[in-house]
């Protein structure tokens, strides 16, 4: 089985790790420049790097979705520069999961796949894909619905150790990034992580920043640019998060749920 996951950020590594580990093939695509915050946990910086490894899984940079194939024979995720998933008729995969996270739908249709899995808001099971998973935080966070859709975005982070839209860091105005201080970094409130055009990002509570853009992205003023996990576990900054392979478990789930129903 071959499922092209669209996206390759944090939750989408977490989706690619519970299919992967269940023995499913998966090939990513994201944008040619990611903008992904957790950049250790992500599979997206193979696109970047040409390879990296998240926990025990490598993925590598593929040129073309033939070198995506090559790739796959030799036990690594191929990650593809394509954001409009042009790689998806030439790989016609079993199943196409649609993880890009824009709150909105970009451009996944029900027939691009014979199973079309949306994660989060923006799909509707039985119009743009076959089932939808829950990203919202807490009591059906990674349930499958297979009929509607998943709770609309609220704006607001969820909760990780008693704090929420606090965890958040956003980019204080229009410009180029400029980074100042390391994923895994002890931070307290008032530190500041990074400029855009002489203004400072400042650390907003105290804790270990778990994800910070990388240095010399254009950024947005208001854009997500960093994020603080107040727990202050460092090894949390280097393995997927529960949300994510709760998502990716929901994910397997209907998958193998929906192609069985094909047999």
């Amino acid at each position: 089985m071959l499922v092209v996951i669209r996206g390759a950020g944090d939750i989408a590594t977490g989706i690619a790790l519970r299919l992967w580990r269940a023995h499913i093939r998966v090939a990513m695509t994201d944008i040619e420049r990611p903008t992904a915050i957790r950049r250790t946990v992500c599979f997206s910086q193979a696109i970047v790097h040409g390879e990296t490894t998240v926990e025990d899984v490598t993925a590598k940079r593929a040129a073309s979705p033939e070198a995506a194939l090559d790739i796959l024979k030799t036990g690594c995720i191929p990650a593809l520069a394509d954001p409009e998933g042009a790689c998806i008729p030439v790989l016609k995969p079993d199943a196409v999961v649609d993880a890009i996270l824009a709150k909105k739908n970009l451009g996944t249709k029900i027939t691009d796949a014979p199973v079309v899995v949306g994660v989060g808001p923006g799909f509707t099971a039985g119009v743009d894909c076959h089932a939808v998973v829950e990203t919202m935080r807490g009591h059906y966070l990674g349930r499958v619905i297979h009929e509607g859709s998943a709770i609309p975005n609220t704006g607001i982070p969820g909760l990780i150790g008693g704090f929420a839209g606090e965890r958040v860091l956003r980019a204080p105005a229009d410009g180029v990034f400029h980074q100042l201080l390391d994923i895994g970094a002890q931070v307290k409130m008032g530190d500041v992580a990074a400029t855009v055009d002489g203004q400072p990002m400042v650390c907003t509570l105290d804790g270990v920043l778990r994800g910070i853009l990388a240095d010399g992205t254009p950024v947005f003023k208001g854009m997500k640019a960093g994020d603080i996990d107040p727990r202050c576990e460092i090894k949390h900054c280097y393995c997927a998060s529960d949300k994510a392979l709760a998502v990716g478990g929901g994910v397997l789930e209907a998958v193998l749920a929906l192609t069985g129903a094909l047999k």
